[in-house]
Order: structure tokens, then C-alpha cells, then sequence
């Protein structure tokens, strides 16, 4: 086991250091985050920290929820898949490689005040990159309408921009996390198309998803980092690593509860399918940041809080809402 964890570091290492011959090694990255340093105005600072939001957590649930509840619930599959494996693949590098952030490495450099509060964990790989770039390009692969394929696109470029204009990451913690979330999508879409409509295969992919997400917590907790490690990024990883697993655990039962119970429709006149998503997430983000401060208090500060947090907001996100949906579709009919 240990050989084979030293050659999947290797290979990773391998990796990073090709990044580096094709003259984006540490030097490279800071001269080109100078560059663009220099090249701020209030009017950029403002609009790339606004830009830089569509990479943040919220979006993604956003995102994969108006597909899952109101357009297609495969395709909500499809993305809320590709934002799950590429947060442990992202967390995992993080922690492997344990690169500071840009500021960091670089004492005199300076970054947009406003992105600090988000620039949490190791720099690389990118999240915020892995997370819009997954997102929306799994939006654009689902989807034909140009226009919309064209923002997008245009997203899963300003978004990693934004990350090294505001000084928070460098040309290769962007490139390694784009790289990551297009080879997902490539990969899963695919493979979620195919599967969806077969419940054993579904059953035999969501358990593949919980045992690796339940690796990712086993290795956060038990992998003997070196006694330098930032305990702040540390325990980053450890908090995500128990979110990641509540999330997939909970997406498997609600799966389920969907087949056997609910079977819901995503289909409503248009008014309706606002109200529904509005409502929905309003409800959501309630229970996300109300049952916080209990489960912690329940759990002695420990970060098993959020991994049964994340369960459940997926549980109602994925079973106890969409029970409401056969209201929604009959809102507008004659």
C-alpha cells in the first residue's frame, strides 16, 4: 500500500514538474502575477472580484440544482458528479503538494484585499478554477444553445483569469485544475448518460464514489504529514473532506429514495419552475447555515459536524423538496 501511494505521488510530482519545463515553474508564475499586479485599477479589482464569485461553492450548488430540479435531472446528475470527484481530486493535490499561496512565497507581493477571505488551504491546485470550469463547462457540454455555450466558455476563462488577477493563484494552480475539471467532463458525461436509467449501474457508481470519498477522509485523518504542515490548511481539508462525503453519501440515498418513492418530474410552466428553484434554495441555504452551530455544538467542535450537515441539506435537496414537485407542475394548468 505504501509503494503504491509513494508511485501515485510520483506520478503527480511528475506532473507538476512537466508544468515546469514548459516555463511555468515558480519564477515564471510570480513574474506573470507582477505583470499583472501592475496592470490593477479599481474598475479590474471590482470586476474580477465579482467574477471570481462564480467559482465559490454556492454557485455550484446553484448550478447543479436548476438543472437537477427544473431542467433535466441527468444532466443535474451529470454536473453535481463532476463538481463532486473534482473537489477530492482538488483537496487531495492540495494536501500532496502543500504549495503556499502566491503571497506567500513572495513576501512584497501583493493581492486584492477582497479575495483573501475565500483564498483558504494550499494554492495549489486552483478551486475556484476546478469548481467554475467544472460547472460551467459541464453546462455547455449538456447544453446546444450557442449563446449559452459561448458564456460559459467565457466563464471557465474569466474565472481562472480572475484567481491570478487578484493575486490569490498562479498560472499553474489555474491550468492544473482546468486540465482536471475538462478531462471529468469528458470522461463522466459520457459514462452519467449512459447509466442513469440503470439502477444497478447508478448503485455500483455511487458506491465507487462513496468508498473513494471515504479514502479521502481516512487519508486527511491518518497520513502522516510532516510536523511543518500548516494546521489551518490541514484542517481545510480535513472540513472538506467530511463535506464531500456527506454530499455523495447523501446524493446515493436520496438516488434511491427518488427510485423506490418519488420519481419525480422536473416539469412546470415557467413562473412555477422560478418559485420552486427560489423557494428551494432559500430553504437550503436556511438549513446549510442553521443546522451549523448545532451539529457542532452535538459533535464537540469535531469536524464530523459538516460531513452530517452536507448529508443532509443533499437529503433535502434531493428527496424531501422534489416531494413538493407534483404541486409545482400543477401551478398553471386550466
Amino acid at each position: 500500500m505504501s509503494s503504491n501511494i509513494d508511485n501515485f505521488i510520483l506520478l503527480f510530482k511528475r506532473v507538476y514538474n512537466s508544468f515546469q519545463i514548459l516555463n511555468i515553474e515558480r519564477g515564471k508564475n510570480m513574474e506573470f502575477l507582477r505583470m499583472l499586479e501592475e496592470l490593477r485599477t479599481p474598475g479590474g479589482d471590482a470586476f474580477f472580484s465579482t467574477i471570481t464569485i462564480l467559482g465559490e461553492e454556492t454557485f455550484l450548488i446553484i448550478a447543479g440544482l436548476l438543472f437537477f430540479w427544473c431542467i433535466d435531472k441527468k444532466q443535474g446528475y451529470f454536473i453535481l458528479t463532476v463538481g463532486f470527484l473534482g473537489t477530492i481530486i482538488n483537496q487531495f493535490l492540495k494536501l500532496i503538494f502543500r504549495i503556499p499561496r502566491p503571497w506567500v512565497q513572495e513576501p512584497g507581493f501583493t493581492i486584492v484585499e477582497s479575495a483573501r477571505a475565500e483564498a483558504v488551504g494550499y494554492s495549489f491546485p486552483s478551486g475556484h478554477t476546478q469548481s467554475s470550469v467544472g460547472v460551467f463547462g459541464s453546462i455547455a457540454r449538456v447544453n446546444k444553445n450557442k449563446i449559452l455555450r459561448g458564456l460559459c466558455i467565457a466563464v471557465c476563462v474569466l474565472v481562472p483569469l480572475s484567481r491570478m488577477y487578484l493575486g490569490v493563484h498562479t498560472p499553474a494552480d489555474v491550468i492544473v485544475s482546468l486540465v482536471i475539471a475538462a478531462a471529468l467532463i469528458l470522461v463522466l458525461y459520457p459514462l452519467v448518460n449512459k447509466i442513469t436509467e440503470k439502477a444497478a449501474c447508478m448503485r455500483l457508481f455511487f458506491l465507487c464514489m462513496s468508498v473513494l470519498s471515504g479514502l479521502f477522509v481516512i487519508y486527511v485523518l491518518n497520513f502522516p504529514f510532516p510536523a511543518d504542515i500548516d494546521m489551518h490548511n490541514l484542517e481545510s481539508g480535513i472540513e472538506n473532506a467530511y463535506k464531500i462525503f456527506g454530499c455523495i453519501v447523501g446524493l446515493w440515498v436520496a438516488y434511491e429514495a427518488d427510485v423506490r418513492f418519488v420519481r419525480f418530474d422536473t416539469k412546470a410552466v415557467w413562473w412555477s419552475q422560478i418559485l420552486k428553484l427560489v423557494l428551494g434554495l432559500l430553504l437550503l441555504l436556511a438549513i446549510k447555515s442553521g443546522l451549523k452551530s448545532p451539529l457542532y455544538a452535538l459533535c464537540n467542535g469535531n469536524y464530523l459536524a459538516d460531513g452530517i450537515r452536507y448529508f443532509l441539506i443533499v437529503i433535502f435537496a434531493g428527496y424531501i423538496w422534489p416531494l413538493t414537485f407534483r404541486f409545482w407542475s400543477r401551478l398553471g394548468q386550466k
